[in-house]
């Protein structure tokens, strides 16, 4: 199970820090991966993370102004998001993702086996 915890209401330039919390260790051969829905767009996946590997993978769309981490006593992955856009508004879920290969990929489909309930992150002035 994933707990997302974090966002709010901020203004533009600021920063917030998401948590995705897992209620069990996360497995070697999983990837957790930070998406993003704005309301009426597709979702999308913006930054993932294979703790077990170290690879990360991030958007075109936040590359430079998201980090992605965990902390494995938290058993969490984190995204660290500065210098946020009004088009950043959106809810974000976390979701665990098999994964075989060493670079984690941030798509949807049958390999996302658990998703989080969501936190909305909105970015205005």
């Amino acid at each position: 199970r994933l707990v997302e915890s974090g966002g709010g209401l901020v203004q533009p330039g600021e920063s917030l820090r998401l948590s995705c919390a897992a209620s069990e260790n996360i497995r070697d051969d999983y990837a957790i991966v930070w998406f993003r829905q704005a309301p009426g767009k597709d979702r999308e996946g913006i930054a993932c993370m294979k703790a077990s590997v170290g690879s990360r993978n991030y958007a075109d769309s936040v590359k430079g102004r998201f980090t992605i981490s965990n902390d494995r006593d938290k058993n969490t992955v984190d995204l660290q998001m500065n210098g946020l856009k009004p088009e950043d508004t959106a809810v974000y879920l976390c979701a665990a993702r098999r994964s075989a290969q060493f670079k984690c990929v941030m798509s949807q489909g049958p390999s996302i086996t658990d998703w989080g309930q969501g936190t909305q992150v909105t970015v205005s002035s």
